[in-house]
């Protein structure tokens, strides 16, 4: 089977499907109108998120088999029109879900214990103790939405802090495990100190995170977004920040993000964004919750097995 890599990937993922008899094509420097011309070739695609995979670009791979995700989500293609021409889509959620839970944990200490003014500070000559006296997880409600890979991660971490995680998964049950208790969302509006959200971009959680949503939480919340950037409308987070319904926030994402995160709709920042990066009660990266050495291996590891299984026997 013929594979091209339409973006860059770490090469254990190349080496393991040439291993597996494939014959592979890396081409992450080629633009989107130079791989179009190519896509009648292949079998499979491995892709990150380069561009998106809509009808149009699958209607020109005309042998095209499977797509390898090297990545949790999946919004960049059209899985069900993909899966109606017989196309295998294939995400790694596996390979990034331990970076993803350290660096939601990384975020809410930090946070917690002002590490960023501290840091700043202390190399300014100032010390400010009183002035930075911090805030436990301990004896804290976690709320988690989206009890997969992340957010099971991520409530694996939280166990030896001593607070109390609950879960809420519209498409899961009887998930109650050793590191959560799942519930209904109404219990998660009754007793979250901290809400992290772990759920993929879909139809259904655009904004999820709006201004109705977030005035339901009967406590003020201290809000975790690892997942998307669209999840959360960040001009209602901004409101509630100013009216203290949310009390602090950390972003790994962004709603301004463009399609290959690897940067911002540098026209599209209002004035809330620039609240965001002002806030000292909020903590901004990236989108680097999944990008570790580690992950990087282990998504492409994640990938090509997937692949293997389903076409190799």
């Amino acid at each position: 089977m013929k594979v091209l890599f339409i973006d860059s990937t770490h090469p254990r993922l190349l080496e393991m499907l040439q291993n597996a008899g494939f014959d592979c094509t890396y081409a992450p420097e080629k633009n989107k109108e130079e791989l179009l011309e190519i896509f009648p070739e292949f079998d499979g695609f491995i892709i990150r998120s380069k561009f998106k995979l809509t009808k149009a670009e699958l209607d020109i791979a005309s042998k095209l088999k499977f797509i390898g995700r090297v990545g949790a989500g999946l919004e960049n293609i059209d899985v069900e029109y993909a899966e109606s021409k017989g196309i295998k889509c294939f995400n790694a959620p596996e390979g990034n879900r331990d970076a993803v839970g350290e660096h939601a944990i990384g975020m809410l200490l930090t946070l917690f214990n002002n590490l960023c003014r501290c840091n700043w500070e202390v190399r300014n000559g100032m010390w400010r103790r009183e002035e930075n006296r911090g805030i436990e997880i301990m004896g804290k409600t976690v709320g988690i939405i989206g009890y997969g890979n992340m957010g099971g991660a991520f409530a694996q971490r939280l166990k030896g802090f001593g607070c109390n995680v609950i879960a809420y998964d519209k498409y899961k049950f009887n998930y109650t495990d050793d590191y959560c208790t799942e519930k209904q969302l109404d219990d998660l509006f009754e007793q979250c100190d901290i809400l992290s959200l772990h759920v993929p971009q879909t139809e259904e959680t655009m904004f999820m995170v709006n201004d109705e949503f977030l005035n339901q939480f009967k406590k003020p919340i201290f809000l975790i977004n690892t997942a998307r950037g669209k999840v959360v409308r960040i001009a209602d987070l901004v409101k509630n920040l100013k009216s203290g319904q949310v009390k602090g926030a950390c972003l790994d994402v962004l709603e301004y993000e463009k399609t290959s995160f690897e940067d911002l709709h540098a026209s599209e920042l209002p004035a809330e964004f620039q609240y965001l990066i002002e806030a000292e009660n909020v903590l901004l990266s990236p989108h680097i919750g999944g990008w570790t050495h580690e992950s990087n291996i282990k998504l492409s590891e994640v990938t090509a097995q997937k692949i293997i299984d389903e076409f190799t026997f």
